[in-house]
Formats: structure tokens, C-alpha cells, sequence
């Protein structure tokens, strides 16, 4: 479709929800017309944003609803027929129709290319179950190449220069997973496969995601608006996949047919390689439509969290017990550190930046303070199992990392209590947590490249 005819179909949509509007008498022309002024910069603000005109339109109405209650009401009566029409092309898209057959097919292809490319050492002799420490330190390289190569096909940096360095730090990152003596077991090894994932998907697909606008605000919350989708995605494949498979041996085994080794040396592993393209092309081809699933879980499980927190540190002072500083311990309770602010860097990316404070608002404030709080008391016994047993790769990797998230914490707990007092304002908040992403991705890359020589690679 021609820019001509998108902009022509965009006027009829304004057109259309401006009517609707008019004819409810509780609102009068002027409040219209500055309710389609508003309109108006957000569908401006989504399209160079990357949205196409009706997903734009669409979401700027949902938005709008949020303001006005008869836009709310236009967007509940009118959202099957648009639902339709963005994801069921008329005769009249047939470029549109053209281009996101192409793009399906080429992510199949590329789901298919990392299914392969997980068996690959296979036929070097290399079994998935016993030589289970090289495809640990190796699975970034089975999938987030190839999902690299994808943003880069659909942003349009095959051949650039960008695309280069890219490549270069996979390989970069292939030798240094690769050619250290790391002792068979040790804790070295298990940190490269823990931090090399980190690594590489915060500054390497986030650049190939992001493209030119990596080091915008917006193009790294568009990446971590697209982390979250992805993981929600991922996660509903999984669990469709386990329960085909569950089904699967129920009727192969009604015949005598026992799949399991099948399933634990193909389905398995290919299956979990290709679900992150199949995952990662949904979320591209349904963003609009997520984009509604999404913030509604992240606001069932803020509070959540929030409360689970603030009830761990009120038992912890009424009975005065301390963390066990046990190791197993302190590596959970900073993968629910990781996973609160993960939730937080969400629930972010997915509110809408122009809004004013809000109930929710305080919510994650508490939700941050009570983090805040945990952290601390996570490297005090972090501090005191070291000061008791010495440094370790894993208490040093544990310290790091408590750091870095107090670091973040403290100064979001700072911006958000400012916006919250009026004294700031959301954008403050957004720029501080996508400039502090590179932060993650360093402290990964550090612990992938100094810790096995420093700790002797143990």
C-alpha cells in the first residue's frame, strides 16, 4: 500500500473515532479536537517509533482510553473489526500480505537453521548428556547468532559495518568460552555459561534489535518491551510443547513405542533452539496486540513481589534470624533480586512516559525499597561468608553482581520517590535504567574474561 492510501486510511480511522465521539453529547467540539490533538502525537510518536499507521492508530486509541471514557468505549466496540484487519489483510494490503508471508518464512527457516545447529557437534562426537559442559558454555552460539541475523535482515543492516562488529564479538566470545583449561566441574566454567548469555543478549541482539537507535532511550526500551514479550511467548510455547509431548508418548506408548530417546536427543533440544525464533517472530508480528497481555501480568505481579518481599524482611526482623549463607541460598535469593528487577525494568518499558504518578506507581516504589532492603541484607551474608571462607570465583561473581543491583536500585528508588513527589519526571527514570544496561553486559563480559585466569580455572 502506498503512503498516500496509509494516510488516507488513517484520516478514515480519525475520522471515524472523531464521530463517535461527537455524537455523545457529554463531550463538546473543543474537547474533541483537543482529545484528536492528543491523538494525533501519539499515533506521530508510534510511527517513528517503528509502528505502521493502524497499529499506531490502534494503540494510540487504547491509550486514549486510558484519558477519556468514550475512547475507551470506541476502542472496546470497534478493536475486533481493527484486530481483524491487522493481523487479516484485505485484498488492497497485498504488500503488506507479501512481506509478512516472507518474513514467516524466513524466521522458519532461521528456527529451523538453530534446531540444526545445536546437533551440529553431534557429529563431531560430542553427546548432549556427557559432554553437557561444552554445550553449556556453547549455547549462546547455537541460537543468538542466528537471531541476530534475523534483526539484522529485518533492520536492514546486512553488509554494514555494525553487522561486522557484531560478528566479531560472537567470535570474540566463542574463543574465550573455548579456550581456557577450565577444570572439569569447576566454578569458573559454570560462570562463563551463566554470564555468557548475559553478555550477548544485552549488547549484542540488543544492537542487532535496536539497530541505529541502540543508544536512544526509546530503542533500548523497545528491547526490553521486546525481552519480556519474548520470554511470555517463549514460555507459552513451552508449556504447548510439553503438553503435545506428554500426549505424544501416551499414544506412542498404547503401541509399544517408547519416544523418549527421541524426544531426549532431537525434540528437546531442537525444539527449545527453534521456539526462540518462532517466539521472536510472533512477538515482531503481534507486538500491538501483546503489548495488552503484557503490562497486565507485570501489574498482577508487581504487588505480588512487592508483598512477598516486605513479608520476608518483616518475619526476618521479627524473629531475628539471618540469611544462611549458604551457597545454593545466596544464588536464589539474587535470581529473585534479578528476577524483581526484571519485572521492574517492565513494568517501565511499558508504561506510558507522558502519564502522571499513579496508585501503581507507589507500588513499585515500595516494590523497589523493599529490593533495596533485601540486597543489603543478601551482601552483608555475601560479605560474611567471604570474610569466613575467603574469596571464591562464585562469592566474587555473587558481590559483583549485589553490587551492581544496589547501584541501580538505590538510584531508582532516588528518581522514582522525585517523579512520585513531582520533582521529576518518568523519562528520568527511563533514561536511568537503559543507560545502566550496558552496565550488566560488561560485568558479564568481565566475568566470562578475567575471573577463569584469576581464579586459576577452577
Amino acid at each position: 500500500m502506498h503512503s498516500d492510501e496509509r494516510e488516507a486510511r488513517l484520516e478514515e480511522r480519525i475520522a471515524e473515532w472523531r464521530a463517535y465521539l461527537l455524537g455523545h453529547q457529554t463531550i463538546h467540539s473543543a474537547d474533541v479536537a483537543e482529545l484528536e490533538d492528543h491523538l494525533r502525537e501519539q499515533i506521530d510518536g508510534l510511527t517513528e517509533a517503528g509502528l505502521d499507521a493502524d497499529e499506531a492508530f490502534l494503540v494510540a486509541v487504547k491509550r486514549m482510553g486510558d484519558l477519556d471514557t468514550l475512547s475507551a468505549e470506541f476502542a472496546r466496540e470497534h478493536s475486533e473489526r481493527l484486530w481483524k484487519q491487522l493481523v487479516t489483510p484485505g485484498a488492497d494490503t497485498s504488500e503488506a500480505e507479501t512481506s509478512a508471508r516472507r518474513e514467516g518464512v524466513v524466521a522458519v527457516a532461521l528456527a529451523v537453521l538453530a534446531a540444526l545447529l545445536i546437533k551440529l557437534p553431534a557429529l563431531f562426537g560430542l553427546d548432549f548428556v556427557e559432554d553437557g559442559a561444552f554445550y553449556a558454555r556453547n549455547l549462546s552460539f547455537f541460537v543468538l547468532p542466528v537471531l541476530t541475523g534475523y534483526f539484522a535482515w529485518k533492520r536492514g543492516l546486512l553488509g554494514s559495518a555494525m553487522l561486522r562488529w557484531l560478528g566479531i564479538a560472537f567470535v570474540g566470545a566463542a574463543v574465550f568460552a573455548n579456550v581456557y583449561p577450565f577444570e572439569p566441574g569447576g566454578s569458573t566454567e559454570a560462570l562463563t555459561a551463566l554470564h555468557l548469555p548475559i553478555a550477548l543478549w544485552v549488547a549484542v541482539v540488543g544492537a542487532a534489535y535496536a539497530g541505529s537507535r541502540w543508544r536512544e532511550t526509546a530503542g533500548r526500551m523497545d528491547f526490553v518491551r521486546f525481552s519480556g514479550e519474548l520470554f511470555i511467548y517463549y514460555v507459552l510455547i513451552a508449556l504447548g510443547g510439553g503438553v503435545l509431548m506428554a500426549f505424544s508418548a501416551l499414544i506412542f506408548q498404547a503401541i509399544g513405542v517408547d519416544i523418549e530417546p527421541l524426544f531426549e536427543s532431537w525434540i528437546l533440544p531442537c525444539g527449545a533452539a527453534g521456539a526462540v525464533l518462532v517466539a521472536s517472530w510472533l512477538v515482531e508480528a503481534k507486538k500491538s496486540v501483546i503489548e495488552n497481555m503484557a503490562p497486565v501480568l507485570t501489574r498482577l505481579f508487581t504487588p505480588l513481589f512487592a508483598i512477598v518481599l516486605l513479608t520476608f524482611l518483616g518475619t526476618m526482623v521479627w524473629t531475628g534470624a539471618g540469611i544462611n549463607i549458604e551457597r545454593e541460598v545466596l544464588i536464589a535469593f539474587d535470581l529473585l533480586l534479578v528476577l524483581v528487577l526484571a519485572l521492574l525494568l517492565y513494568s517501565i518499558s511499558a508504561r506510558d512516559p507522558q502519564s502522571g504518578p499513579g496508585v501503581f506507581d507507589v507500588v513499585q516504589v515500595v516494590l523497589i525499597v523493599s529490593a533495596l532492603a533485601a540486597d543489603a541484607v543478601a551482601l552483608q551474608a555475601i560479605g560474611a561468608r567471604i570474610s569466613e571462607f575467603g574469596f571464591t570465583p562464585n562469592r566474587v561473581a555473587a558481590l559483583g553482581m549485589n553490587v551492581i543491583l544496589l547501584v541501580n536500585l538505590a538510584w531508582s528508588a532516588v528518581l522514582y520517590i522525585r517523579f512520585l513527589g513531582k520533582r521529576g519526571t518518568f523519562p528520568e527514570v527511563e533514561r536511568w535504567q537503559t543507560g545502566y544496561m550496558p552496565v550488566y553486559a560488561l560485568w558479564a563480559a568481565l566475568v566470562v574474561v578475567a575471573f577463569p585466569p584469576l581464579f586459576g580455572y577452577l
